[in-house]
């Protein structure tokens, strides 16, 4: 790819991988205030962390880590059967000071980069568009990027990650509540999508859906299953998750 600087990263596993085992990609934002901050712990030996590919605010593309390494990014996740996800994907951080500082939009210029990107990642390794997924979804209780404010929508039409398609009557559902019943069928259909947790007690659970309504209700995210995160769920299992 043209127009790609080089930043390397001393962080990152040295046994190289083969390119079938690259399944993912994860997005994340930096949670950094400044690209500089960013810049210098993603490449800290102090740090422990990297990432394969770093997007600036003016859509700069960096890259730290070579893609048949393994990159420091994802930590302790899971989705589906899939554990520690670090060994299976390619990680992109994005600059964004994220819900401890600004929470800013992300840039014109940074979304371009990452669609430019991703477009290139998803021929090369013939990844599937389901399996473009945030640091919230396969790390949900500890993690919240890339944020509620990161484009989902926009990206899913250019079959990055996946996206529901409802009507919008099936959208004015938002507090309305449920049943016990209905509330296990969508904690059944979360899981089916790819999201992990140990029971319906656990805080897990709650994260989860937390993480579910972060990326796909981004207007009330507060753990509470109603039926507007229920229809959406049915939908996008009905869809495939191509």
């Amino acid at each position: 790819m043209r127009n790609i600087k080089h930043i390397y990263s001393i962080n990152f596993d040295k046994v190289a991988r083969s390119s079938k085992e690259i399944t993912y990609v994860i997005f994340h934002y930096t949670g950094m205030i400044s690209e500089k901050k960013a810049i210098e712990r993603l490449t800290s030996k102090k740090s422990k962390v990297s990432t394969h590919y770093f997007i600036k605010r003016d859509g700069t593309i960096v890259n730290m880590v070579p893609e048949k390494f393994i990159a420091w990014h994802a930590g302790v996740s899971s989705w589906k059967k899939h554990k520690n996800l670090n060994s299976r994907s390619i990680g992109i951080e994005i600059q964004n000071s994220g819900h401890v500082y600004r929470n800013e939009s992300f840039s014109t210029k940074q979304i371009k980069s990452l669609l430019l990107l991703t477009k290139i990642l998803k021929k090369k390794y013939n990844i599937k568009s389901k399996n473009f997924l945030g640091h919230s979804d396969i790390a949900p209780n500890r993690k919240k990027d890339p944020g509620e404010k990161f484009p989902w929508k926009r990206l899913a039409k250019h079959k990055i990650g996946i996206w529901y398609n409802l009507p919008k009557k099936d959208l004015k559902l938002r507090n309305v509540k449920v049943s016990k019943k209905i509330k296990e069928l969508f904690r059944q259909n979360l899981k089916k999508i790819g999201y992990c947790f140990k029971n319906k007690k656990s805080n897990h659970s709650k994260f989860a859906v937390k993480a579910f309504q972060r990326r796909f209700r981004s207007k009330i995210i507060n753990g509470k299953i109603d039926k507007e995160c229920q229809e959406i769920s049915k939908n996008l299992i009905k869809l495939g998750l191509n």
